[in-house]
């Protein structure tokens, strides 16, 4: 019998395409359980998990208020044939669970001498929202992909956030889905449901140019892309390239737009000492220095404590107008 026709996309906020994946997940894997602190009654504090419990009963459930003992938990479900999927409520609080990240669950498969696996998924939030204070606020990305054994995804759009959870919940390693606050409701776009689990890894060109590469990691995709529409103006044709998955990183693909391009700008919203954009610069110099007609650029917060007030946040977070700024000294170099 012929398969039916591919459902049309439809329009989700990045909350809900969430929600649906791990809707899929958990009907796709019926060794999959979710759980963490106010995920299944409350919904999640942002809602992204609403209405699963309802949908999958006792294998949805609330957790006390301890990122050690979830982390723990998830690991020991992971060894004994489940597929933990749980939520951190912030990426500040998993450095109380660093020893079950990076000493316990990153590195089964190497301790067991590959007999054993984790293959458990965890989602978390990162980034600024006004008066998140700095508890709350942080962007932690590059520590986690210092550690051999996690794979480290951050979506910056709806279909990804559905798409890369997807891919992590069936991946046999520990992954690590880091998602930013401010985009759950604030970012919408066409969602197809039933496209095929992706494989791990791989970057997006989110927009193709020819003078300068602008790598954007997460909530800084949609900046570098607003960098790109100003710097048109300019007469510069800026390239945007989403990496998506940061461990495994697609450093073929950045090497091949900065070979072409001659130019790079690295933006994030974490600190720029010891940032992501750092390890991005590192093997562009080691892959494609002879292509290289400027000096890397990096962009991203000073090395300063989020202040809480809104207005002292604002004045720190990059903006567009520095990823543009960055963009024509490396072209007008």
């Amino acid at each position: 019998m012929a398969s039916s026709a591919p459902k049309p996309p439809v329009t989700l906020t990045m909350a809900q395409a969430i929600n649906a994946a791990l809707d899929r997940a958990l009907s796709e894997h019926p060794e999959a359980i979710l759980f963490g602190e106010d995920v299944a009654l409350p919904g999640g504090v942002f809602g992204c998990t609403r209405g699963l419990v309802d949908r999958h009963g006792s294998r949805v459930f609330d957790t006390p208020i301890s990122e050690s003992a979830i982390l723990g938990a998830a690991v020991g479900a992971a060894l004994m044939g489940r597929r933990p999927i749980v939520e951190i409520m912030w990426i500040d609080f998993a450095l109380v669970a660093l020893d079950q990240i990076v000493n316990q669950a990153a590195n089964v498969r190497y301790v067991s001498g590959g007999r054993l696996s984790a293959p458990l998924t965890i989602r978390t939030q990162q980034g600024v929202l006004a008066g998140s204070c700095a508890q709350h606020s942080q962007s932690l990305e590059a520590l986690f992909t210092h550690i051999p054994g996690i794979r480290v995804a951050m979506p910056s759009s709806a279909q990804d956030a559905y798409s890369l959870l997807l891919a992590a919940v069936a991946c046999d390693d520990p992954a690590l889905v880091i998602e930013h606050r401010s985009m759950y409701h604030a970012v919408s776009g066409d969602v197809s449901l039933d496209a095929p689990v992706e494989r791990i890894g791989g970057a997006r060109v989110v927009r193709p140019g020819e003078d300068v590469t602008i790598v954007g990691l997460g909530p800084m995709v949609s900046v570098a892309l607003e960098a790109a529409t100003s710097l048109a103006d300019e007469g510069v044709d800026a390239e945007v390239i989403d990496p998506r998955w940061l461990a495994p990183l697609d450093v073929e693909a950045i090497v091949t737009s900065v070979t072409r391009t001659g130019r790079l700008v690295v933006a994030h919203q974490a600190n720029v000492t010891g940032g992501f954009g750092a390890e991005v610069a590192a093997r562009i110099a080691n892959e494609a220095f002879w292509s290289l007609e400027a000096p890397i650029e990096r962009v991203g917060l000073p090395d300063i404590r989020m202040p809480a007030a809104p207005a002292l946040q604002d004045a720190v977070v990059p903006k567009a107008g520095q990823v543009a700024a960055a963009a024509l000294r490396a072209v007008r170099a």
